[in-house]
């Protein structure tokens, strides 16, 4: 499936404003935008599949998180010139690029790869060690969503 780049970017529009991350899911009866960014330990007594409550009227990014039957969905800006620490993730997730280019990497047990901003959507194994990379001198901007929750 071919993700329509244009609309997702329209939709993202709508988003109030944030700087390096925001749920587009949330738990029922908390429809708190910034809850369930960060760590597992900022959602306690929540679990990761509880954040399944679509936090915005997005119908075509909200379209997508259901075909997909990802949860605590978010955005993310990884600014210019960053990178995460390596850690690794209680699930395997799902990475929609939205704006990226070649100077913006994911490392996954030391393997370095760059995912375009071409509609296509990646499983990336985020329970391995990882970190994500940008070199460049723009935003990087990835639709992230949680799937397959082993822990």
């Amino acid at each position: 499936m071919r993700l329509d780049l244009d609309k997702i970017k329209e939709e993202l529009r709508f988003l109030p404003s944030f700087d390096d991350q925001i749920s587009l899911q949330g738990v029922e009866n908390n429809p708190d935008p910034f809850f369930g960014c960060g760590t597992t330990r900022s959602i306690d007594p929540y679990k990761e599949t509880d954040f399944s409550e679509p936090n915005f009227n997005l119908p075509y990014i909200n379209s997508i998180i259901e075909k997909l039957d990802m949860y605590r969905t978010r955005v993310f800006v990884l600014k210019s010139k960053t990178c995460y620490s390596i850690h690794s993730d209680l699930s395997k997730r799902i990475h929609i690029p939205v704006i990226t280019n070649k100077n913006c990497w994911l490392i996954v047990n030391q393997e370095i790869m760059h995912l375009p901003a071409d509609g296509r959507y990646y499983k990336i194994d985020t329970t391995q060690k990882h970190t994500a990379l940008n070199g460049s001198w723009e935003d990087r901007i990835h639709i992230v969503g949680s799937v397959e929750c082993y822990r």
